[in-house]
């Protein structure tokens, strides 16, 4: 049976601050609350209260590669992060093309119970490029996917993309794509640039994405589907972006939050910490992608969290694996990148990272304004907190992270799912055990 909760003094991302009674899953009131008898009390003075954070862009590694993550540790690390619903990538092996896996992902998450977790089907079988998956047994299945995309990997044929597009049309749904164009990034280690250049390190060129994501748009308008574009990460790609806004074809995109953060200049240390897919830019294209995110070219922020076992990033730069964790520091990294830059307030906060991303995987009980009978989908956060991000902040299996070290703003107190609370007053992390043997991994790797 689920909790009552008494939420009292919590600022709204509007600014106002207010009483929250929870009761049975949904905002039972809003304001001056009478009777909350049998309620627990949570003091959320110098808190903000945002919509339950929702990540497009989770890669949960199960089933298959375990070693990385687990549906229960990644919902861990994502309650962790603030995150009450995650869409979980198809790259798991079986690959989640079928119906089968994804309602096995389904059934992994309501077990896990931490957070809604919502499988992605892949685009093609096997992520391999060749043919159609089962777009629309998975989309009639319990999973009900309505998010499709091959993310590791480019649907590089232009006949399976429309097709793909066309077909997605019958049920509402949308192809997200990873916009890399494969011949252009053969062998590329980091951005192509002067840097690159002096470390003699294969360049990945912008144009890669750029001209993928140019076709995509205008297959998109021909057909009059729907496009989401991953991890946006150069400034000639939000222009891309936002001239097919203008033209009326109906695309959206993300962000990561390392892209608005991290650049290329950290790639000169050689720590595969900073080795990701797409990789760290330019300082131009930071400053591109943070306007774009602040005037709504850019839609959302996804965390692409892409967990690695220690043995796949504590090696030499070109063996590593591409990908960091993000799921329990990205809303600080939008903190200090957004809201402390001035570019943006917390209502766009909540609008990027989570009423838009469930809007955009039509994802029902997610996302939805903080009010009397929506879904007590909650975040309570600590703006006025200041902490070096450590092993203690991962909760999930992986320690993959780029922040490790570094002073981040913020921190997550409490969220709240589906009438139950995680991490309340910061007392309890529940997965500090994982935490902990990852640490002693770490260190035992390290001699």
């Amino acid at each position: 049976m689920s909790e009552r909760f008494l939420i009292t003094g919590a600022q709204l991302p509007s600014g106002e601050r207010t009483d929250l009674l929870l009761d049975g899953g949904v905002i039972a009131e809003v304001g001056s609350i009478a009777d909350a008898a049998g309620a627990t009390v949570v003091d959320a003075a110098g808190l903000i209260a945002l919509p339950g954070l929702v990540d497009l862009h989770t890669h949960l590694r199960e089933p298959g590669y375990e070693q990385s993550e687990t549906v229960l540790t990644g919902t861990q690390a994502a309650a962790a992060g603030g995150f009450t619903a995650v869409f979980a990538m198809a790259n798991t092996s079986p690959v989640a093309d079928t119906a089968g896996v994804v309602e096995q992902e389904l059934s992994l998450g309501r077990a896990a119970g931490y957070a809604t977790v919502q499988p992605i089907g892949a685009v093609t079988v096997g992520l391999k490029g060749e043919q159609l998956a089962e777009l629309g047994a998975m989309a009639q299945s319990r999973a009900r996917v309505r998010v499709f995309s091959d993310d590791g990997f480019c649907v590089f044929d232009p006949l399976l993309m429309r097709r793909a597009l066309e077909y997605v049309k019958a049920f509402d749904g949308v192809i997200a794509q990873h916009a890399q164009e494969p011949r252009l990034t053969q062998g590329a280690q980091m951005n192509e640039g002067a840097l690159s250049g002096e470390l003699g390190l294969a360049g990945w060129p912008a144009v890669a994405e750029e001209s993928i994501i140019a076709r995509d748009v205008l297959l998109a308008e021909h057909v009059g589907s729907r496009l989401h574009v991953c991890h946006v990460s150069t400034a000639g790609s939000v222009e891309v972006v936002r001239w097919a806004k203008a033209r009326g074809i109906d695309v959206t995109a993300e962000v990561t939050p390392h892209h608005l953060l991290l650049t290329e200049e950290l790639v000169a240390s050689y720590d595969p910490r900073f080795k990701v897919n797409p990789p760290l830019r330019r300082a131009e294209d930071v400053e591109a992608l943070r306007a774009a995110l602040a005037d709504g070219t850019i839609d959302i922020v996804a965390t692409d969290h892409a967990p690695h076992p220690i043995e796949a990033k504590e090696c030499e730069w070109d063996a590593a694996a591409n990908g960091m964790v993000g799921l329990e520091s990205a809303l600080s990294v939008v903190h200090a990148a957004m809201v402390d830059t001035g570019l943006i307030g917390w209502a766009d906060v909540a609008r990027v990272l989570s009423e838009t991303p469930a809007r955009i995987g039509r994802l029902a009980g997610h996302g939805a304004p903080i009010a009397v009978g929506a879904p007590a989908e909650l975040t309570l956060y600590d703006p006025s907190a200041s902490a070096e991000f450590d092993l203690a902040r991962l909760a999930g299996r992986s320690v993959n992270s780029p922040y490790l070290g570094r002073t981040l703003p913020g921190r997550v107190v409490a969220t709240f799912h589906q009438g139950y609370a995680t991490l309340l007053d910061g007392a309890v992390r529940p997965a500090d055990e994982v935490a902990r043997h990852a640490a002693e991994r770490l260190e035992v790797l390290r001699g």
